[in-house]
């Protein structure tokens, strides 16, 4: 089920800052290894941006809005979920402001808080790491290069 997010509710529940100066974009790499570990869509939105910034962006995996100076985040998910119409219900919208529940609810979206998103997305973490799933890549032995190397080769011929 793809996500819609209240981005400066969900920022201080992660441990980051709000008064950073790349807190935005510090979310956005969670929310990015998150859409790419559940295989989901992602959209955040972020208000207060300022004169000349606001605008939508595509960052990886994850469609951020970012909300003019003088509207709200609030009221721009409550337009996309207008928008949606009949198919908000297969969407999550990501907030612990009760104002954002309700459109949500209104809309018959899912909704969870934001405590509860980053446990999720702790655990989608977590489960990949102990799963192998998108953890590094481990180093080849030199014997193991050569194995492959010889694979490439034949492939050649």
């Amino acid at each position: 089920m793809p996500y819609l997010i209240d981005g400066h509710n969900l920022i201080p529940k992660f441990g980051l800052r709000l008064d950073s100066e790349d807190d935005e974009m510090e979310l956005v790499e969670i929310l990015q290894e998150f859409a790419r570990l559940k295989r989901q869509q992602v959209e955040v939105y972020f208000d207060g941006a300022p004169v000349g910034s606001a605008e939508t962006r595509k960052l990886g995996t994850v469609r951020a809005h970012f909300i003019r100076l003088g509207q709200t985040a609030d009221n721009a998910i409550r337009a996309r979920l207008n928008t949606m119409g009949k198919a908000a219900k297969n969407w999550t919208v990501v907030s612990s402001d009760h104002e954002v529940q309700s459109a949500a609810r209104v809309n018959q979206a899912q909704f969870i808080s934001s405590e509860e998103f980053v446990r999720l997305a702790r655990n989608a973490k977590q489960s990949a790491s102990q799963s192998g799933v998108g953890s590094a890549d481990k180093k080849l032995s030199p014997q193991e290069v050569d194995d492959w190397m010889e694979v490439f080769r034949e492939n050649k011929r």
